[in-house]
């Protein structure tokens, strides 16, 4: 298990805490500049500064998930190997052995929490005051929740996976390790994540700091998948035997978590979950609040407590910042690389703010069409688009619409997205513009405003914008889900989600859609996927519904195209595709090269 190890050894060098080490041979390293561990662990500082560098493995893991949203129907993710952890696919097809490198990574996280866990309980001995014993397990409450995130992640990819909860100091202690049941990796999540809703505070002085709410989130989070897992099945997962009284018990505590961060800490959405203003149609000097949410300018004040926890990025000259306009977002702003652009399918997803309803489907026309851009719903006329959800507006271009250009760190004016135009001039309303230029890379037509920064200063991997990984509205919709598969449509459950609907100036649900426990659900799951888009939360929603044949087709059946706003066929997936491509997608592959080392590391049996 040598490069499970490799992830897993303990830095007992105090400046290695921040910046994490691929060299093999570090445990065999003596101290030179650096003070060994016989001097550290004296003081709350050194327990904190240690904590920050258990922060500072995990991130990385996390920060970039919304690659996982490519495996799923909605977004097309085409730069696949990005550092720091090299995913090897973006495909929504037979993916679960494109993950190995994750794997590894999440190892070697827990291994740096479980090096500040047993540290710091030793120092409370030593603790002189009742308020330094505070202070010492609320980080080990923040290190236990670090460290049942990496083993939720791991349980939810592999099902059965080794726990270990001691520092690994030599590869002679895991190298023969078996895998332990899902269940018993289960309970030890929900043991950290429950003395870390015991021991944190309600607030956190500093962003990026965990609290109260985020560990009973995380602990509805836990449940709500193994009541998933327990409801819709897992047969790929061989070890594992539903129960439905496994799956109502735990969504009856996934429901009293989420209803405790919603009722007892005066949270609430970003801006009160108004929408704010649509502004003009291709305008862009006015935008909703949801797109305000996800810039570093103003998401990151956080002064209403949507964000419930997050992971910080420095910005410039830190060597910490995040580069989600480089992925965003294309050549026009900051010479960024459009590696992540919305598929035609999610524009249809959209809902009208007169209605409440969908619309009617958009009809894909070539601009050479007659009438291309003014037919009725035609996806290149730009009033197609009018009168829809808010969120639309603050999350996709399409044609004509505008998003500020970006180069040298200073603003250039506005640029026109129009498909296949790529920096060309155009005169609209009697004013020239040069269209958006995303370097030739969108198959769409459709391309993101979501996450992209419309100010200068920063360039495009040097955003200090902190990503969600909880956030408050996630929390109102998993509360509805696990309340409606216990009751059905539950009134306080119904009006969450119609604030969720508020923020995209929606109306509230109609009678018809909160009728029974079907229709709610798929209330429910139309707002995951738009209130979410992007970040990450499609391809485990999915999986845990046993969702993949309903958005795909069956085995052996014609599978489905993705097409662009030209009505061309972009990428045919599940064509044909054998029960064994679909059973690679609900369970991932064991690494190979951790099975080589270990022979009691068994292999999931769909990639036997």
């Amino acid at each position: 298990m040598k490069r499970l190890v490799s992830k897993i050894y303990i830095i007992i060098l105090t400046g290695f805490m921040l910046f994490p080490s691929c060299i093999e041979n570090l445990l065999e390293q003596e101290p030179t500049t650096e003070l060994g561990a016989s001097a550290f662990w004296k003081t709350e500082a050194d327990a904190t500064y240690a904590l920050m560098g258990a922060y500072s493995s995990i991130r990385p893991i996390f920060d970039r998930d919304y690659h996982y949203d490519g495996l799923g129907e909605f977004l097309r993710m085409y730069n696949t190997g990005a550092a720091p952890i090299k995913f090897s696919t973006s495909n929504p097809s037979n993916y679960g052995g494109g993950f190995d490198a994750v794997w590894e990574a999440l190892y070697g996280a827990v291994n740096r929490t479980n090096y500040v866990i047993e540290n710091v309980e030793k120092m409370l001995s030593d603790a002189k005051t009742e308020k330094s014993v505070t202070n010492l397990e609320s980080i080990i409450g923040e290190a236990r929740l670090l460290r049942g995130m990496c083993y939720f992640r791991l349980i939810a990819m592999y099902g059965d996976v080794p726990y270990f909860g001691n520092i690994i100091y030599d590869n002679s202690e895991v190298a023969s390790i078996s895998r332990t049941p899902i269940a018993q990796v289960k309970d030890s999540i929900l043991a950290d994540f429950t003395y870390a809703i015991e021991k944190l505070p309600e607030q956190t002085q500093e962003t990026g700091r965990a609290s109260k709410p985020s560990a009973l989130a995380f602990r509805g989070k836990l449940n709500l998948y193994w009541a998933s897992w327990n409801n819709f099945g897992w047969p790929e997962l061989d070890t594992f035997t539903p129960s439905s009284s496994e799956a109502t018990a735990a969504y009856t505590s996934a429901a009293a978590d989420f209803k405790s961060v919603i009722e007892d800490f005066g949270l609430q959405l970003f801006r009160g979950g108004e929408p704010g203003e649509w502004g003009v149609m291709g305008d862009a000097e006015v935008l909703p609040n949801y797109y305000y949410l996800f810039i570093p300018s103003t998401g990151n004040q956080n002064a209403d407590g949507e964000m419930l926890m997050v992971f910080t990025h420095g910005g410039i000259g830190t060597g910490q910042s995040e580069e989600l306009m480089r992925v965003f977002t294309g050549r026009s702003i900051e010479g960024s690389q459009n590696q992540a652009i919305p598929r035609f399918e999610i524009a249809d997803r959209y809902q009208s703010t007169i209605t409440g309803d969908f619309c009617e489907p958009l009809i894909p026309m070539n601009p050479s069409e007659p009438g291309a851009r003014t037919a009725l719903n035609s996806a290149l006329n730009p009033e197609s688009y009018a009168n829809r959800d808010y969120r639309m507006k603050a999350t996709l271009l399409w044609d004509y619409e505008k998003i500020m250009g970006l180069r040298s760190l200073q603003e250039i004016g506005y640029v026109p997205f129009i498909y296949k135009t790529w920096n060309q001039k155009i005169t609209i309303d009697g004013e020239e513009y040069t269209t958006f230029n995303d370097g030739g890379t969108n198959r769409t037509g459709y391309d993101f405003r979501k996450f992209v920064r419309n100010y200068s200063g920063q360039g495009r991997s040097e955003g200090d914008y902190n990503w969600p990984v909880m956030r408050l509205a996630d929390v109102f919709l998993m509360y509805a889900e696990a309340t409606n598969e216990l009751h059905g449509p539950q009134a306080d459950a119904i009006e969450l989600v119609n604030q969720i609907r508020h923020r995209g100036n929606l109306p509230p649900l109609a009678a018809e859609k909160t009728a029974d426990k079907e229709s709610f659900f798929a209330a429910i799951e139309q707002e995951r996927i738009i209130e979410l888009f992007a970040e990450g939360h499609r391809m485990w929603d999915l999986r845990r519904w046993r969702a993949i044949e309903r958005v795909w087709g069956p085995p052996y059946g014609d599978g489905k195209w993705t097409i662009d706003t030209h009505g061309a066929n972009q990428q045919r997936f599940f064509y044909n595709a054998s029960e064994l491509t679909y059973q690679r997608c609900y369970l991932f592959r064991i690494p190979p090269g951790e099975r080589d080392i270990n022979s009691n590391l068994t292999q999931n049996t769909p990639w036997l």
